[in-house]
């Protein structure tokens, strides 16, 4: 059973970026461990009690930016990603004041962002070695 909660384990939420943003993709620490975790709301996804994925938001005026999603390899095609998602943006649209979720999306994830409301911006451009597109999405459309 998938359960997705804020979460203060820091430990287990870094823990998952290591092994999916370093180990996995190469990603230099110095690019992961960027020294914002403690200004952020974490998610932490559990699979039968079990760490299995991530994401932070951070909120910048009237925007929330969602990153450092990740779901471990393993646990992959379950929907896990997308739930996190999901749940990101439900606690973006309860905080007053923000009107919309952004996040920086791999290109090769362009189309699961896109499926789940979210619109690509801007050029492509290179973060920590991997090609990126901002995305955006309306929290509140019509307001």
């Amino acid at each position: 059973m998938l359960e997705i909660a804020r979460s203060d384990d820091l430990v287990a939420c870094q823990a998952l970026r290591r092994a999916v943003f370093i180990e996995e993709q190469g990603v230099s620490e110095v690019d992961e461990v960027d020294g914002r975790d403690g200004q952020a709301l974490h998610l932490l996804a559990r699979w039968a009690g079990q760490p299995v994925g991530t994401a932070r938001i951070l909120v910048q005026g009237d925007a929330g930016k969602i990153g450092r999603v990740c779901v471990l390899r393993a646990a992959r095609g379950q929907g896990i990603g997308a739930a996190l998602i999901r749940a990101a943006v439900a606690e973006l649209s309860a905080m007053d004041g923000v009107a919309e979720a952004r996040l920086g999306a791999q290109t090769h994830a362009l189309e699961f962002y896109t499926r789940l409301g979210f619109v690509a911006e801007g050029p492509e451009f290179m973060d920590a070695g991997i090609p990126h597109r901002m995305m955006a999405r309306p929290l509140h459309p019509g307001k």
